[in-house]
């Protein structure tokens, strides 16, 4: 199955979604909290998918990746840590509470 079909699929499962929490709505009624936040939820489905539909039509561009940074085996110079606090043991020069 292609990337065009399988987002026509999903896009129909999001109408039936859709259809089944208004048909949920028009039930238990609108005021709920729950009730909003499927709403929400299946409205930010469908525009995640319409993103993904995008992206497919652009093509099959390739994604440009960030330079990569090298970092040095060589140890740190022990100034870069004079004042800071050792997670979980505090400062070095004072007692924990």
């Amino acid at each position: 199955m292609s990337v065009h079909d399988e987002l026509t699929t999903i896009r129909r499962c999001l109408d039936d979604l859709s259809r089944a929490v208004s048909r949920l709505e028009q039930r238990i009624g609108r005021d709920g909290l729950e009730v909003r936040r499927v709403r929400t939820d299946a409205g930010h489905l469908r525009e995640s998918v319409a993103l993904l539909h995008a992206a497919a039509a652009a093509g099959d561009a390739p994604i440009p990746r960030p330079d990569l940074v090298t970092i040095s085996d060589a140890p740190y110079d022990l100034t870069l840590w004079t004042d800071s606090d050792d997670e979980g043991l505090g400062a070095r020069d004072r007692r924990a509470p």
